[in-house]
């Protein structure tokens, strides 16, 4: 999955709440991920698969977003029961939540494989692990290098982490990460470009305030990831605008390749007073991809 086939926002949408999936195909979200993990309490968990698996199979092969589930982590002795239910209704894609390593995602690999076996020439089903909610995981990130070829995206979370941390909170009045949470969003981000993959943001839990929203958003697609979660639609729009190239950007991204073009045996070429090289003709291409 290129960077311009992955979503620019994800919502998230409880699996066992029939009102809140009714609507979230509507939402405007490029992917909707069913969560079967922390927006269900452990007395519905049974109820939210049947109601996620019958949502998939409702939805199948219409139009609208893509509908992914976050399944339970490895840890937590649930994954292969939520995958056991949700697989035979065909899912756009799985996120798994808490893995402490590349380990637990080989094993999501593994159990995947063997599910997708009992339909001759099924497509691999794409996944994206949320690489950073404890504190082994933000240790051992360098083991994504050579991930699964079904790892298609590193997202990360900063609520689970704060917990495993102790720490009490995770940003500043402000709303800016502090420093041992800045660090496992870089962390993640660059373990995801060494591995060749994107690399999404994760949420923000102010939905009613639209200028963090956008805020957050804006600074994400300036920093490089491909995309957000949210988890309340009203995320969704600001999401979006902050993850689509303006028609400036692009209107100067096709003018660096012109540049470009024009120069075909030069390195660097000259555009408004300033001289530019390889990166930034990668950059250009790469917007205009994201631009399609």
């Amino acid at each position: 999955m290129s960077a311009r086939m992955i979503p620019r926002s994800w919502l998230f949408v409880p699996g066992d709440s029939e009102r809140k999936l009714a609507r979230a195909r509507g939402a405007g979200a490029d992917a909707v991920i069913l969560d079967l993990e922390d927006a269900v309490v452990p007395e519905r968990k049974q109820l939210a698969r049947q109601m996620t698996a019958a949502f998939l199979k409702a939805h199948a092969g219409s139009s609208g977003p893509p509908l992914w589930v976050r399944v339970n982590p490895k840890s937590s002795g649930l994954m292969h029961d939520d995958l056991a239910a949700v697989m035979p209704a065909f899912p756009a894609g799985i996120m798994l939540p808490k893995p402490d390593s590349i380990a637990d995602v080989r094993e999501l690999d593994r159990a995947l494989r063997e599910l997708e076996s009992a339909t001759p020439g099924r497509a691999e089903t794409p996944v994206v692990a949320i690489a950073t909610e404890t504190a082994m995981a933000v240790a051992t990130l360098s083991g994504y290098l050579q991930p699964p070829t079904r790892l298609v995206a590193l997202t990360w979370g900063a609520e689970d982490l704060a917990t495993d941390l102790g720490a009490q909170v995770n940003r500043d009045a402000d709303g800016e990460f502090r420093f041992s949470f800045k660090l496992a969003r870089s962390l993640c981000q660059i373990a995801a470009a060494a591995a060749g993959l994107p690399a999404i943001e994760t949420l923000t839990l102010d939905y009613r305030d639209e200028a963090v929203v956008a805020r957050c958003a804006t600074r994400a697609a300036e920093d490089g990831f491909s995309g957000m979660l949210a988890i309340h639609p009203a995320q969704v729009p600001g999401i979006n605008a902050a993850f689509t190239p303006t028609a400036a950007q692009v209107a100067l991204a096709r003018r660096v390749l012109a540049a470009f073009a024009a120069a075909p045996e030069a390195g660097a070429v000259q555009l408004d007073g300033r001289m530019l090289d390889r990166p930034h003709r990668l950059q250009a291409e790469r917007l205009l991809e994201r631009a399609r």
